[in-house]
């Protein structure tokens, strides 16, 4: 049921870590980055909302609700996978950026809502924490990618005319296919539940027509649950906290610790490179806390490991500032690690306990606002707060970044987490 996760964080993997070193690479300022880097969240503000909505509404005999979504996802996410490295202008890559992250949303959505469609909500942070571990070994393997084409096969890691290099595309190329095969396992290997009354399914549609689904969809925020509204300001700092990480730790490594900028250089690639490991080593510690997340959340509640795994990645975010040996970065990755498997979880699990079964891919799709929004926040604050206030240099979007996710975690102290399962439609009043 989540191993195709496991390909799904292989494209989201090489694009955090290896799309500001194509932007760069093809002639984007620091500044330029967070605007450049918009085509990502945006995508999702559109697309989210409305396949949570329609997989809620969509039933296949033989497909089901969800694995439509997730097949459709992964083709079009393969053919950008093997695009997007073999972008020969900006412009080009940025297409490629709203092509890649419009089809991992197609089929990263569904899945959030795959696990409360398949499990009783006894079993669900258990099943979040799956996902978790699929997230994070795929990232393990796809962040470290450009690092091992290079040290472990010999391919270039610098191209000759200043381009992509081909370890970044053979990377990409082996992504591709991951996200492929690993989604198309759980589409085929999977049943789904059938909905309890399929002719009113199908009466609701008719009913509400694709524009007024639409309406429905982008309304949705307005009519959130409690806890739902009290997780939204938690997820906003969080998420607002990972994109300045992504967006920024390559260009914060190579030049504060590198002491380079130079995007042709050997020294500015090895530190790219090593962006790329210590990325494997956050989500490779993320896969192996996933298993404890759930039995911490049983002593101390899932509120307060999830306030106690973001203290732990803003620590950790801001202690960079304070590195000048690179493999000290994977001490700093530790608590960063502990920090992501958390997000990727326990918000999800105790959000999935109040919504009513029938509504779970909308709601899902709704509260994924408070994942892209504060990436727009981000992506048009970022490049404006550095080169304003802090000369722009990078680093300092690290250390804003490791603020925001200690704000987020001390916002935890205001859910109000009720595990109990909910599956009328009236609980959302």
């Amino acid at each position: 049921m989540s191993f195709g996760f496991l390909g799904i964080q292989f494209g989201f993997a090489l694009q955090n870590a290896n799309v500001s070193r194509i932007f760069e690479t093809l002639g984007a300022s620091k500044d330029e980055l967070p605007i450049l880097w918009l085509a990502a969240p945006v995508t999702g503000l559109l697309v989210q909302p409305i396949i949570g909505y329609y997989s809620d509404r969509t039933w296949h005999k033989k497909w089901g609700r969800r694995r439509p979504f997730f097949a459709i996802g992964a083709i079009l996410a393969t053919l950008a996978l093997f695009l997007m490295p073999n972008s020969t202008a900006l412009w080009m890559a940025v297409i490629m950026l709203w092509l890649l992250d419009a089809s991992i949303n197609i089929s990263m959505e569904p899945f959030r809502a795959f696990v409360g469609d398949m499990l009783p909500n006894e079993q669900r942070t258990s099943g979040f924490a799956m996902q978790s571990f699929f997230i994070g070994l795929g990232a393990i393997i796809a962040s470290a990618l450009p690092w091992i084409f290079t040290n472990w096969f010999g391919i270039s890691n610098i191209a000759a005319d200043g381009g992509i290099p081909d370890s970044v595309k053979w990377s990409f190329y082996l992504g591709g296919i991951a996200y492929f095969c690993a989604v198309m396992w759980t589409v085929l290997k999977t049943d789904e539940y059938p909905p309890d009354d399929l002719e009113q399914l199908k009466a609701e549609n008719a009913s509400k027509g694709i524009f007024g689904g639409l309406m429905e969809s982008f309304l949705g925020i307005f009519k959130m649950p409690k806890t739902m509204v009290q997780l939204a300001f938690v997820q906003f700092f969080s998420w607002f906290s990972l994109f300045a990480m992504w967006i920024y730790t390559t260009s914060a490594v190579t030049s504060h610790i590198y002491g380079t900028s130079d995007t042709s250089s050997v020294l500015y690639n090895e530190g790219a490179d090593w962006v790329g490991i210590c990325f494997a080593i956050y989500n490779g510690i993320a896969a192996l806390v996933a298993f404890l997340l759930p039995v911490i959340a049983k002593k101390l509640s899932r509120r307060i490991t999830h306030l106690l795994a973001l203290v732990c990645g803003g620590i950790s975010l801001l202690s960079i500032y304070f590195i000048t040996d690179p493999n000290m970065l994977l001490v700093a990755m530790i608590g960063v690690g502990i920090a992501w498997a958390s997000i990727l979880s326990m918000p999800y699990a105790m959000l999935s306990s109040i919504l009513p079964a029938n509504k779970m891919g909308y709601y899902m799709g709704v509260f994924n606002f408070f994942i892209v929004i504060p990436q727009i926040v981000a992506a048009g604050i970022l490049g404006f707060m550095l080169k304003t206030f802090f000369g722009n240099v990078s680093i300092y979007a690290l250390i804003i970044g490791g603020v925001s996710m200690i704000l987020a975690g001390l916002l935890c102290l205001i859910v109000e987490d009720r595990d109990v399962a909910v599956t009328t439609e009236k609980s959302d009043q």
